[in-house]
């Protein structure tokens, strides 16, 4: 998938589109145990401008999709108070792992999505995947793509768990007492800790099993899609 200008704009608005939903969906799943933080901070909207972090939700991702690939981003976290859900205990990590959650039935949908486009659309699909003119169809068919692939990664980056991940409130909600103090270590140093992650994968061998997870997950998606387009599995 050429890295053409068109294709870098398509990839920031699928981005900036999924992470909105996802921090809406930590939202909705808060006032739904009893916190209407986010409600009355008129975060649960899908209105990007109320969810955007200058940093995170443009110029990182935009830089990644300038580099290629699959670019991340993340977004103003959603305001939630432990103290207002109706059993903090439980209930944090439930509004912790509704991000991620959101963001592989979002991959879902757009597999479906990409499936039914290529069943019913395949000869207006084609003249772009042979290099001529790119049609309207061929436009949606790279957006429901990237859709996928971009909605499987933010949820597996969101899962890591390293604070300040939505992973790192899952894992705290079964980690023993003594363990949580020493992890609470970790939450001083804010996205450094992930910043340090996304070095890992990208300079050493520890990137190639990071893929081989995105990869595992990623198939059952794509072979939705081949399925509903009549192409197997």
């Amino acid at each position: 998938m050429a890295n053409t200008p068109e294709m870098i704009i398509i990839k920031i608005l699928v981005l900036i589109f999924s992470v909105v939903v996802h921090e809406c969906a930590h939202g909705w799943t808060a006032l739904m145990h009893g916190d209407p933080t986010a409600r009355d901070a008129g975060r649960l909207t899908l209105n990007p401008l109320r969810h955007l972090d200058p940093i995170g939700s443009i110029v990182v991702p935009l830089v990644l999709a300038l580099a290629g690939g699959i670019p991340l981003a993340w977004a103003k976290p959603v305001p939630v108070r432990a103290d207002l859900l109706n059993d903090p205990k439980n209930d944090q990590p439930k509004v912790a792992a509704a991000g991620p959650a959101s963001n592989l039935l979002l991959a879902l949908v757009f597999a479906i999505g990409l499936g039914l486009l290529i069943r019913f659309g395949e000869t207006a699909i084609m003249p772009g995947i042979r290099g001529a003119e790119p049609t309207f169809a061929y436009f949606l068919y790279s957006m429901f793509q990237l859709a996928v692939m971009i909605n499987v990664a933010l949820a597996l980056f969101n899962l890591v768990p390293l604070p300040p991940l939505d992973g790192s409130w899952i894992l705290w909600r079964f980690l023993p007492r003594q363990a949580k103090i020493r992890y609470a270590v970790l939450q001083r140093y804010g996205f450094l800790t992930v910043i340090g992650f996304l070095l890992l994968v990208r300079y050493t061998g520890f990137g190639s099993i990071v893929l081989g997870i995105f990869s595992l997950v990623l198939k059952p998606y794509l072979n939705i899609a081949n399925t509903i387009a009549g192409m197997g599995s």
